[in-house]
């Protein structure tokens, strides 16, 4: 065994499955049900029941909401380029798998995640992630300027909106992640570089 596997995934007390409420328990198992292992995102949150649920509640209606003109993939280069620049581990991985994933591109993830300059994304992306990571690290210096950037590429103002509110919850979890020591998943490692067997 790995000297990494033995290693918590939470600097605080980890609640075992059957002693959660029984409305985070049928979260978790759901989501182990269709991704095939829980995210360390959903036990390690699970120490504050009631934090646990505000935040998976704000995370759905940010990220699997079907209006507007961001698909998943945009969404999660948000936050993969975000919290690349906030530091947190956890993020990266999680995300940049999913970003992987969702945009059936094995490379698109590191690239955003060290510089979205340098990355194979079309140019909308750019002034998309530009926004984001201004949101992240100055957001006090937004401008008309910077929304007027984005709807000159066919942003609107929903479509801003949800640009700065993704980059704002992310900042929060990148946060807490970095403060509790959670550890990304093995298995996110992987996750859309290799195709499935």
């Amino acid at each position: 065994m790995n000297a990494h596997a033995l290693a918590p995934i939470s600097r605080f007390p980890v609640p075992e499955l059957v002693d959660l409420p029984e409305d985070i328990r049928n979260i978790i198992v759901a989501v182990q049900d269709k991704a095939g292992f829980v995210p360390n995102v959903f036990l390690t949150l699970a120490h504050r029941p009631a934090e646990f649920r505000a935040f998976f509640a704000y995370h759905d209606a940010l990220m699997l909401k079907d209006t507007g003109t961001l698909t998943k993939a945009d969404r999660e280069m948000i936050v993969t380029a975000t919290s690349a620049r906030n530091q947190c581990l956890y993020c990266v991985i999680a995300h940049g798998a999913l970003l992987r994933v969702y945009s059936k591109n094995p490379l698109l993830a590191d690239q955003v995640a060290v510089n979205h300059l340098k990355a194979d994304i079309t140019p909308r992306q750019t002034a998309m992630l530009d926004f984001a990571i201004k949101v992240c690290l100055d957001s006090q210096a937004i401008t008309d300027a910077d929304h007027d950037a984005l709807r000159a590429h066919g942003f609107d103002d929903e479509d801003i909106w949800d640009i700065a509110a993704i980059t704002a919850f992310f900042g929060l979890s990148n946060r807490m992640a970095n403060a509790i020591s959670m550890r990304p998943n093995d298995e996110f490692f992987l996750m859309g570089r290799v195709p499935r067997k």
